[in-house]
């Protein structure tokens, strides 16, 4: 999974756009994506491969980042 940022619409739909394009030159495909209408947040399937491309403020919302986060209690808070 790569996620990404631009900093407008128009640049997350370019880097969308061009993400989709260079996928299709290597051979991956089908290749779907969803979003491009709106470029708040393009989700590009390329199979093997998931590319999420947010605008700054849609990422900070969603944070998929604390997919990964492990939250380990402090051995103090717990006794």
């Amino acid at each position: 999974m790569v996620v990404a940022s631009g900093r407008s619409n128009r640049q997350v739909m370019a880097i969308s756009d061009h993400l989709i394009e260079r996928l299709k030159q290597g051979g991956h495909g089908p290749i779907r994506c969803e979003g491009m209408a709106q470029g708040d947040w393009v989700l590009i399937d390329a199979g093997d491969v998931i590319i999420h491309v947010f605008r700054p403020e849609v990422r900070s919302f969603y944070d998929l980042e604390k997919l990964w986060t492990v939250f380990i209690p402090d051995i103090e808070e717990t006794a």
